[in-house]
Parts: structure tokens; sequence; C-alpha cells
């Protein structure tokens, strides 16, 4: 069977996380060939892959979210659109009914369209700019709601007017644009669409647009529900939804996707792999702590110094390894520089991408300071190396560290997102003791080797991959 995994700023572009999910699924589903739509920011990524792709990945299409600086504008304006199509673009801006994504993509791929910048100079998409305003943003300049509007539209407008290769099936690994494309796909080609959310999509941008300072703040609704619209999108047209554990589920049916879609497959790691690291480093050398993660807003690498401070002041020799890429987000990499000066603490060290197996074997608890996670592969290789850990409580981070009714004991420690007093008080306490942290390391161990492994992983998808490799027939797009 020919799958088409449609990923939106991960693979192969950057490692860990997602991305390192979507090589080990592809690596060992050998049965079958694998299309990648990668969806990067912009066009300098095109080709910077970051992995090596195995032999059954048959194809990778890249689509820019910046492409449209390449478009040419049209001299004539003769797009005329029907009152339908009128209000799913209104939908689609917050106009309170429930967008008709089969006629946007209809129209939008259309004849009639033929560029996404012509489509947002047109007379049309000014009338119904216009309505929205008058309806709920009539005190703000005309312009100004129109750029607003015009950086929000851009890149949807690409991503569905792109061309879409053709496969037996659609698996997005999140909402978004990847959801939109796996949405488009199965409107299309009549083909089954599956989507697995690692975080939930909208719930972070959500995050990211109330901190943001680049959204005005009368701006910050709009798109925060324009983001929610494109998750619509790819929990009513998908024919199955993945997610990695209870909480997750109780969020998507909260906003939106119906409850029969839903099943659950946790993350795993292969334990084995990591028995070389496992357990505690020698006795004698300073206290090493680790973060494996990227150095980008949202894993809140700020919080993490801060609570770094907290911690020399009681324990001194303590060090701490941030083991991820940062040039992902370099203006936020010089911030945290920035912050450790300022803070005038020591013994941070910015390690760059490392071999994260190897490095685990020296360092005494991982950190992770995240404002959002699904189930962070981070701390399920903490886990099979025997570390404990202190982590914000965000995704799954509470049970895997605590359990879901087993009896292995804690794995480390949780404390609430963005309270650094709290993550250095817990860091502390695990550091000044030894045995504390070997006993929480031999929980981590004993869960993951119990609940999640990566044969365990594989193999839940091995099995849905199967169904649908049946010959199951599915509706050609969610208005059949």
């Amino acid at each position: 069977m020919k799958i088409c995994i449609i990923a939106e700023g991960s693979y192969p572009y950057i490692t860990g996380g997602v991305s390192s999910w979507i090589h080990s699924l592809v690596t060992n589903l050998t049965e079958h060939e694998f299309i990648i739509l990668a969806i990067g920011a912009e066009e300098k990524q095109r080709g910077a892959f970051k992995y090596q792709l195995p032999s059954n990945i048959v194809e990778v299409k890249e689509i820019f979210l910046n492409s449209y600086l390449n478009e040419v504008k049209p001299r004539r304006d003769r797009l005329r659109l029907t009152p339908s199509e009128h209000e799913a673009l209104g939908s689609l801006l917050g106009g309170g009914t429930a967008v008709d994504w089969a006629g946007l993509f209809d129209l939008l791929r259309s004849g009639r369209v033929t560029s996404a910048v012509q489509f947002l100079m047109s007379r049309e998409f000014f009338r119904i700019l216009s309505k929205r305003c008058q309806e709920d943003y009539e005190h703000v300049p005309f312009t100004e709601m129109y750029w607003t509007v015009r950086s929000m539209m851009l890149p949807l407008l690409l991503t569905i007017r792109e061309d879409i290769p053709r496969a037996d099936l659609y698996h997005s690994v999140s909402t978004g644009y990847a959801g939109v494309i796996g949405a488009l796909a199965k409107h299309l080609y009549g083909k089954p669409y599956l989507l697995t959310e690692h975080g939930i999509y909208s719930r972070e941008r959500e995050e990211e647009i109330i901190k943001a300072d680049w959204v005005q703040g009368y701006f910050k609704d709009l798109w925060i529900q324009y983001f929610y619209r494109l998750s619509e999108a790819a929990y009513t047209m998908s024919d199955q939804v993945i997610t990695l554990f209870g909480r997750n589920r109780d969020i998507e049916i909260e906003i939106g996707c119906d409850e029969r879609k839903i099943s659950i497959i946790p993350n795993g790691v292969n334990v084995a792999d990591y028995a070389e690291v496992a357990g505690p480093p020698p006795e004698g050398g300073p206290l090493r702590l680790g973060a494996i993660v990227r150095i980008v807003p949202i894993k809140d690498i700020k919080t993490m110094i801060q609570s770094f401070a907290l911690v020399k002041r009681e324990l001194p020799e303590a060090e701490l390894h941030i083991l991820g890429p940062w040039e992902e987000n370099e203006d936020y990499y010089r911030e945290c520089l920035e912050l450790a000066a300022t803070l005038q603490v020591q013994d941070i060290i910015f390690t760059g991408e490392v071999n994260v197996r190897q490095y685990l074997k020296q360092l005494d608890i991982i950190l992770l300071s995240s404002i959002s996670e699904g189930m962070p592969l981070a701390i399920l290789e903490a886990m099979a190396a025997g570390k404990p850990c202190v982590t914000t409580n965000v995704g799954s981070c509470r049970e895997l560290l605590l359990g879901s009714g087993d009896n292995y004991g804690p794995a480390g420690i949780v404390v609430p997102v963005m309270h650094y007093d709290q993550m250095a008080s817990a860091i502390i306490r695990l550091g000044r003791s030894r045995e504390l942290r070997e006993q929480m390391g031999l929980s981590g161990l004993k869960r993951a080797e119990a609940h999640y492994t990566r044969e365990q992983f594989i193999e839940g998808y091995r099995e849905f991959y199967q169904i649908y490799e049946e010959g199951r027939s599915w509706p050609a797009s969610a208005s059949s």
C-alpha cells in the first residue's frame, strides 16, 4: 500500500519529537511504500533534510508557505462568487456557521482563481472582508484588517492550490495546514484519511498567539478561531483520529471531534537500545541535568534557565546540558543566552545536536519545561535509560511519570507550567538524594518496558493500515 504522510514543520527538516516518530514509523513498516508531503516555512529549506530517508520512501513532495512571493499578480479581476461561496469564506473568518470545506476546496482549486494573491486582491474578497469588519471590527481600520487577514490566509490558499500526490491512504500527523491537506486529499480522491495528533495543534497555536507581540490584541481572537477552523476540517473529514493518551482524547471531543472516531496508540521506544546507558552515572562527578529539546519558545527554555539559577544557589556543582538544535529560532536562542548572562548563572551548556543516547549515560536528571506537549519522546527516552525526570504538567507527562493505575511508583516530579521556583525545588530534592534518583529511574524503566515499547506503537499502526488495505469503501468527501 502507498501511504502519504503529511507533516507540517517537522520531518524531514528537523530532528526529534514528531520527526523521530515519523522516521520510526516509516522505517519499521517496510511492507508499505510512503510519500512524505512536507510543509515547510520557507523555500530555503528545500532539500535540507536532516534524515537519511529509508528506501521505502518513494517520493518527497515539498510545500513552502512563503511560495506566494513567486506568484505573478494578474492584470484583471474577473472573479465572481456565489452566495454559498461568500458564506463559506465568511465562516472561515469567524462568521459563525460551519465552514463548507468541500465548497472551498472546489472554489480555490478552480480555474476561476488564478493565484492566491489574485484572490486576496479581488473585489469579491474585499466585499467579504468588509462585511466581517462591519459585524465585529467596525472600529478597526480596514487596511489593518486586510493585511492581517491576508497574512493569515495566504498559507492556507497556497496549500489548497498545491498538487497532491496520489496514494492509497493519507495520514497527517497534526491538524493545521497538514490536516487541511489530508481533508483535501480525501475530497479529491475519495481515499481514507487518518489523523494522528501528538499535541493539540489548535491549543498550541492559541497559547502562542495569546503571548505573541506581533498580533494586535483585538486580532488575537480572530487568529485563534482561524486555527480552530483549520482543525475542524481535519476532524470533520478524517475517517480515524488517533491520539496518544486519554487527556488528548478528551480535549479533541471538547473542541468538536466525533468521539466515535478516536483511538489511542501511545508512543514507544525500544528499551533495549538504552541498556548500555541505563541507570545513574558513577558517583563523584558534578550533578548533571539534561534537557533533550529544540530551542524554541513552546519549550520554554527561559523557565528552565530561571529554575537552574535557583538550583545553583543550593547545589553549586550542578551543570545544565541543553541537548538540541537552536537554528530553528535564532532570536529565541539569543534571548536564552542573554537571560543566562543577566542572571549570571554559570555551567549552562548548549550542545547543539548530539547523539542523545550516548549523552544520556552521563546525566543524572532529565528536565522538560514545555508549555505544551503531546507524549514527549524525550521523557520516554529518559525512562528507557532509567533516568528520573522533572517536567511541567503538560500533555501526558503526569501519566508517564506517575502512572495510571499501575504499581511502579513515580518516575519523577511534575510541576506547574512556568513555575520556575517549583521546578527548582523538585530538582534540588532529587539532586540531594542519589537513592531517590535511582528509585525513580527504576520505576520509569519498568513502566516503559510494560506500557511504552516501540513494538506496541508499531503494531498499533500496522493493524490500522491493514484495515484500510483490506479494501473498505470510504466516502469521497465530507459532503457525500
